[in-house]
């Protein structure tokens, strides 16, 4: 058998990668392959269209092996299993515990609670926990930063009480209060000091972190891959050394800091992102010298994100989820938290938060993503991502090492205004649909409506003094924030303007010109009627009007737009908003005939829909 293999892959001979590139050319006839086939990431470099064995003999992060240093392959040797993980918001105490111990029942391995500082006593966290098996389930919390020394000193004292083995409890203590001062502009650097203390009273809790790097906070705030992941880096690098000046030793430092990172919808990218997040952060901790390599490990939890989750057509949210966690899954993380799809515009309900947890167990239950170690590795394009994103986030790293370290970075807005410009830029290309937001920008739902719904707001309830913004702050929205506000304008205005396709001429043009207009002007909530067609522009507006339409779009190809755009134009005389689908050769003489408005794939959608609101009355 082994003969006959042998004899069938030699009658073939291998291609070169140059014969590769000729048949391309051929097939593309001209065209600029580098335009055409090359991907330009955000990321800061470029993927081409194929890759070849001989390209990934130069890597090396095929060399390595699961569980081994660097852990490019992922932390464990054996499985790829994750944490189901659940956040749970507690305003008491008794009902966030009815909650836990019914969602561990439901397949959740891993808490998450978040309460206020004013929560922090021992009666309280007692409460939360009882019935709760601390040994059998991760246990992560989250209050103000003030308070969680004495909330480290409270568990501990439960832990001790109950008889825990110190070696099973896993967990840890959400203490960030950098994240404060890069997102909200607040100095809470008097509080930094703390660190060393939490390390010091969970030392002998091999498994329970107390120092986190919440850099999904900046992938909420529209950050790029490699932002997060740069900026991640020096997150973390600036806490372990803090801590190592302060006295602690590099190995329990480094086993005390966990990252929690979010997820994009940027599935192959994401994957690459994790792989390289542990190798890079493996690199980082081997400087400080600890005694074993275990302490490279980086402990990751990945969140998905809430950037582009949308507030319409919101089920949508769901296949979103759905992809960020697989990519998260196969990245090979410790834990992951599923956003249920509603979270951006309520208070989750039974329903979503079961969605949530299920789409994580299907990926465990039914495709089996857990017991594959690192099941991408070996792929060309993979390895490639992987080394390609390592390289870049090293850079930015570097960058922030040279201007002082992250906190110094952060103080003089350098991260700020990094991410607020890629954010800005991301908003604009949403306007402008060079990002899509499939149901929001488009193809979007042209008969849904709010039913009431409106983009939650968070906000801290501490009863802690807040402090006044000492430094700059991250622009945190949703990317189809805008789309969001403007369709509500439209829906509260109280007249819903309807959009009449007027279509005539080359069939072919014409619907294709009719199904760009419709789900151009359905972004704004626009009622639209579209038509088979018409014999006369004449007769197309009788219609038009009949139908009691605000606007009419002239849909046909742009060689007969010099035909039926001015007499169409005329002969609607004022009484509804008038529109030419396309950007013809005779715009110049229409605009000239008084025609000005004009849509096509070269528009500003969100401006241009501003506009139209602001012509028809709509404040």
């Amino acid at each position: 058998m082994s003969n006959n293999r042998e004899k069938l892959f030699t009658e073939f001979e291998a291609p070169t990668t140059q014969e590769w590139l000729d048949k391309i050319q051929v097939d593309l006839k001209g065209a600029d392959f580098n335009k055409k086939l090359v991907w330009r990431t955000n990321e800061g470099f470029s993927v081409p269209p194929f890759y070849r064995r001989e390209d990934v003999l130069k890597l090396k992060t095929p060399d390595a092996l699961p569980g081994e240093f660097p852990f490019v392959r992922g932390n464990n040797k054996d499985n790829n299993s994750w944490l189901v993980r659940q956040d749970i918001k507690v305003e008491d105490a008794k009902d966030g515990n009815a909650k836990a111990l019914d969602i561990l029942n439901k397949g959740v391995d891993s808490l998450g609670f978040h309460f206020c500082g004013d929560c922090v006593n021992e009666e309280f966290v007692s409460t939360l926990l009882d019935g709760i098996e601390c040994e059998c389930v991760e246990l992560n919390f989250c209050t103000c930063k003030r308070r969680s020394v004495d909330l480290a000193k409270i568990l501990v004292a439960y832990f001790e009480r109950h008889g825990y083995s110190k070696d099973k409890l896993v967990g840890s203590i959400d203490w960030d209060p950098i994240e404060k001062i890069v997102m909200k502009g607040k100095d809470v650097t008097r509080i930094l000091p703390l660190a060393s203390q939490l390390v010091d009273i969970l030392k002998e809790y091999p498994h329970f972190r107390c120092i986190a790097v919440n850099a999904a906070s900046l992938n909420n705030a529209g950050a790029y891959i490699v932002q997060e992941l740069g900026y991640a880096l020096a997150w973390g690098n600036e806490y372990l050394s803090e801590l190592v000046e302060a006295g602690v030793d590099p190995a329990l430092a480094a086993s005390k800091i966990k990252f929690n990172m979010g997820i994009t919808e940027n599935y192959f990218m994401e994957i690459a992102k994790f792989r390289a997040a542990r190798l890079l952060w493996a690199e980082i901790v081997k400087q400080y010298e600890p005694k074993c390599d275990c302490a490279c490990k980086m402990c990751v939890n990945a969140i998905t994100t809430t950037y582009n989750m949308t507030m319409f057509d919101s089920y949508v949210n769901m296949l979103r989820t759905q992809t960020e966690a697989m990519s998260a899954a196969i990245g090979g993380v410790h834990s992951i938290v599923v956003k249920p799809f509603d979270v951006v515009y309520e208070q989750p309900t039974d329903f979503s938060e079961r969605i949530a947890r299920n789409q994580q167990l299907l990926l465990k239950e039914e495709s089996h993503f857990d017991k594959v170690v690192d099941p991408s590795a070996g792929s060309y394009f993979i390895e490639e991502l992987t080394t390609s994103l390592a390289d870049a986030a090293w850079k930015l790293f570097l960058k922030v090492e040279d201007e002082g370290g992250y906190l110094e970075a952060v103080k003089n807005g350098t991260v700020q205004d990094d991410v607020n410009a890629t954010n800005a830029k991301r908003h604009d290309d949403a306007a402008k649909r060079k990002e899509f937001i499939l149901g929001t920008n488009q193809f979007p739902n042209f008969t849904e409506t709010s039913g009431g719904k409106a983009p939650v707001a968070h906000a801290c309830k501490c009863g802690s003094k807040q402090e006044d913004a000492a430094f700059k702050a991250i622009n945190s929205s949703r990317l189809a924030a805008d789309y969001e506000a403007l369709r509500l304008q439209t829906e509260q205005s109280g007249k819903v303007p309807t959009a009449f396709m007027l279509t005539i001429g080359n069939l072919a043009m014409r619907q294709a010109r009719a199904q760009f207009s419709s789900n151009f002007l359905a972004c704004a909530g626009y009622k639209i009627i579209d038509n088979l067609g018409f014999d006369t522009v004449e007769e197309g507006v009788d219609a038009a009007l009949k139908a009691g339409a605000d606007i009419v779009v002239l849909c046909s190809s742009d060689d007969e737009y010099a035909t039926y755009a001015v007499p169409a134009y005329q002969c609607l005389a004022g009484r509804a908003m008038f529109i030419v689908a396309g950007a013809p050769a005779c715009m110049d003489e229409l605009k000239a005939a008084g025609i000005e408005n004009f849509i096509h794939v070269r528009c500003n959608v969100l401006e241009t829909l501003k506009e139209y609101n602001a012509k028809l009355g709509i404040k």
